[in-house]
């Protein structure tokens, strides 16, 4: 691959980027984003490898939002996806069983802690992740009769009307009617500690904050159906739940009979350097919450939850595309390779690999305040060292800078992602399978992207 974009004008019919993305442009919906950072129409692709229409090759550190675990066009998933169109199988089958589907759900079940695995339920749900979180909430207001559900600042568990009335950034639902019962607190932050307190104490201090809230009948929040919980903050910029304040939560929700559901939908199948994220804190919530990954690089969405609650009634949650086979027989495919492969394990090491390249580049910039994540769920927080200091010591974000960053690294063949607070967190999500070689061709070109904004 070699380092610098080159750019053409489409003439003489010769495809060019800009042509694709000025038709685009002009009839596609203004709500569309990653055109407006990443300015490509992709070709093909291979791996951890885009290659847009004029043949310039890009590390794709981006790969769906971490929906494409085994990276483009993995032979196991293209093997799967072609044994269903050869075999005459149905396409989808709303929630008639199929052999394709059977196969998925004893994939699935297998990857699962034994202790939940023995008691769990699925609900098969309309492919994206957003549905499961509405499913999810739904479930426990039938199963619970309660309404309140507790959630956290910074969190992002989708964009329909249910899911943005989690999240702590109130922009994305500025101008939606979103359903109320909804309680924010705080998530720790080790850069931006909420309280000012910082490390294990401050862990504490949170922790102790929600058992008083829920303790408190003054506290305005009645007994709740729910709490759903990020392991890692995702779009929220990278941040990691450290350990004993997830098992803080489960403690205090089983304390309290309050389920606690684990969104799971960028952090599992291996994201994080296990299977599932929540096993860090070797800890077993009541309902996880599964899209992207799970479906192999295909679309599938699964709320996987405690038989205890499964109250619903027939019918209670439905959606056409709930039995899509394609996205079971993909995900069964890349499920079954990431156990037989151990990719957990790679992941861990070559995580910790892109770790250290992004630390040596950091410490170089005081602009690149810490570097963040579990096992490929890594990001940059990009600040404003010029400025001064917060009340808790961190500086202000710079998202501008973030930005400029994040074009330079798609000049030298990069995509990141851009998330957290303003968007100032540089993000990496690659394939799962991504080698150590390519991983340190990943930590040069954002040394230069990098310095190619900053100087030396």
């Amino acid at each position: 691959m070699t380092n610098e974009i080159n750019r053409r004008s489409e003439a003489d019919g010769v495809p060019s980027n800009e042509a694709y993305l000025g038709r685009q442009r002009s009839r596609e919906s203004n709500a569309r984003t990653y055109p407006r950072y990443l300015p490509m129409a992709v070709e093909r692709a291979s791996g951890v490898e885009l290659v847009d229409v004029e043949g310039n090759r890009y590390y794709d550190c981006l790969a769906g939002a971490g929906s494409i675990p085994l990276g483009h066009n993995h032979p196991a998933v293209v093997d799967a996806l072609e044994e269903v169109l050869e075999s005459e199988s149905p396409s989808h089958t709303l929630d008639l069983t199929t052999p394709v589907r059977d196969a998925f759900l004893d994939t699935l079940f297998a990857t699962l802690p034994d202790e939940f695995a023995e008691h769990a339920r699925v609900q098969f749900c309309s492919p994206a992740g957003t549905d499961a979180v509405e499913a999810s909430l739904k479930l426990m207001q039938t199963a619970t009769g309660n309404r309140d559900v507790l959630a956290f600042r910074g969190a992002y568990h989708g964009m329909t009307a249910g899911s943005l009335a989690l999240m702590g950034d109130v922009e994305p639902r500025e101008h939606v009617e979103v359903p109320g019962h909804v309680h924010h607190f705080p998530y720790p932050n080790s850069y931006r500690p909420p309280l000012g307190i910082g490390g294990p104490e401050e862990h504490q201090a949170l922790a102790t904050e929600v058992e008083t809230a829920l303790s408190d009948p003054l506290s305005g929040i009645e007994d709740p159906a729910a709490m759903i919980i990020e392991p890692v903050l995702g779009e929220g910029g990278s941040v990691p739940a450290p350990n004993e304040w997830l098992q803080s939560m489960r403690r205090i929700t089983r304390e309290h009979g309050v389920p606690l559901i684990v969104d799971e939908i960028q952090t599992g199948i291996g994201r994080t350097g296990s299977m599932y994220a929540f096993e860090h804190a070797d800890i077993i919530p009541d309902a996880i919450l599964l899209s992207k990954a799970v479906g192999g690089g295909v679309p599938l969405s699964v709320l996987v939850y405690h038989e205890r609650y499964d109250e619903w009634t027939s019918g209670a949650h439905v959606g056409t595309f709930r039995g899509h086979q394609f996205g079971m027989a993909a995900g069964r495919a890349a499920l079954e390779y990431i156990v037989e492969n151990d990719v957990p394990s790679h992941v861990t090491r070559v995580g910790e690999q892109l770790r250290q390249r992004l630390k040596s580049t950091a410490e170089n910039h005081p602009s690149l305040a810490e570097v963040r994540g579990r096992g490929l769920m890594l990001g940059v927080e990009i600040v404003n060292p010029s400025a001064a200091e917060n009340s808790d010591g961190s500086y202000p974000t710079d998202a501008a800078l973030a930005e400029a960053i994040q074009r330079k690294c798609f000049e030298k063949g990069l995509i990141v992602e851009r998330g957290g607070r303003e968007g100032a967190t540089v993000r990496f999500l690659p394939p799962l399978v991504i080698t150590e070689s390519e991983v340190d061709d990943v930590g040069t070109r954002f040394d230069a992207g990098v310095v190619a904004t900053l100087g030396d």
